[in-house]
């Protein structure tokens, strides 16, 4: 079975940043987030042995969303210095691994994972995303699966279409009209002010998408809700703009390049560099390697055989 494992590099930078303290070699270079995306990579490749790999960043550049509204995620606060040192640093390494890297101006990492899940999907390939952003979690599928970091970086994640629901009240396909309704103070959207969870995903339980309520607003009881929904359409239909994922961009996806057969031993010698001797040993590891099942974490003790089957199927 071919396995795609696609990483949203931004998120695995700032997940890796946070989750380690600030390593250094002895020159002073900051290696931690390179450690930590590593790390986490290698575990993922350990337990998943995927055929193909593909890692996608962010750019700097303006993207259609901030020209949709100039807000958006305006609030985050600048990278820290040892954290952009390590940009180059890292992608460097990933390009010595032979690890296919995509970005394009004017989209973000969400979106290029996206249209390459569908590229995937549309040649059945199962794919797993790496990341530690929910927003991504609107592609689950069956065949489109979300892995995700926990504590640290000790233990994986795996979500399916039954966990995402159990985390978030929704389906994956209602997450960008969840957030159409409550809004994303992360990315600095509003929704529909005074709509709370709870409230939203009864709505959509009852309506199944924001279109279908905003022509349907009418039927809603009198009261403080109906009122919150008329004042805010503009808003909805914007933060439901906003949260779509993109899945059909404009870009090309070679498989063949996407292929994954190991590191190659320049690896080696590129992390000896920055003095990782820890990072070195997992990513070339002996036979009995160090990561196995148990490091998943089961989403829904309830369902236990069932998660333990979707693990099987990688």
């Amino acid at each position: 079975m071919d396995i795609l494992l696609i990483i949203d590099g931004n998120a695995i930078m700032h997940r890796a940043y946070h989750a380690l303290p600030p390593f250094k070699t002895k020159s002073g270079i900051p290696t931690n987030v390179i450690y930590g995306f590593f790390g986490m990579l290698g575990k993922a490749l350990e337990i998943f042995k995927p055929t193909h790999v593909a890692i996608c960043f962010d750019t700097p550049k303006k993207t259609f969303r901030q020209k949709l509204l100039k807000e958006y995620q305006s609030q985050r606060p600048p990278l820290p210095d040892d954290f952009k040192q390590q940009i180059p640093l890292l992608q460097n390494l990933l390009d010595k691994a032979g690890l296919f890297r995509e970005e394009q101006d004017g989209l973000e990492a969400d979106d290029m994972i996206g249209t390459i899940a569908q590229k995937a999907k549309s040649r059945k390939i199962r794919t797993l995303i790496l990341t530690g952003d929910k927003d991504i979690m609107q592609l689950v599928n069956n065949h489109v699966f979300v892995i995700s970091p926990k504590f640290g970086l000790t233990e994986i994640t795996l979500y399916d279409e039954d966990a995402v629901k159990a985390k978030l009240g929704v389906k994956p396909d209602m997450i960008p009209d969840y957030k159409a309704l409550v809004g994303d103070p992360s990315d600095n959207y509003p929704g529909a002010k005074g709509i709370g969870p709870k409230t939203a995903i009864a709505l959509l339980e009852k309506f199944g998408t924001v279109e279908d309520l905003l022509k349907n607003v009418d039927k809603l009881d009198e009261g403080r809700q109906k009122e919150l929904i008329k004042e805010n359409v503009d808003n909805i239909i914007l933060s439901k703009k906003l949260s779509v994922i993109v899945q059909d961009a404009d870009i090309e996806f070679d498989f063949d390049k996407a292929k994954f057969d190991g590191f190659p031993e320049s690896l080696r010698e590129e992390l000896q560099k920055y003095e990782m001797k820890t990072l070195e040993a997992r990513l070339f590891p002996p036979k009995d390697s160090r990561y196995k099942q148990q490091d998943i974490k089961k989403t829904q003790p309830a369902k236990k055989e069932k998660n333990k089957d979707q693990i099987g199927l990688f």
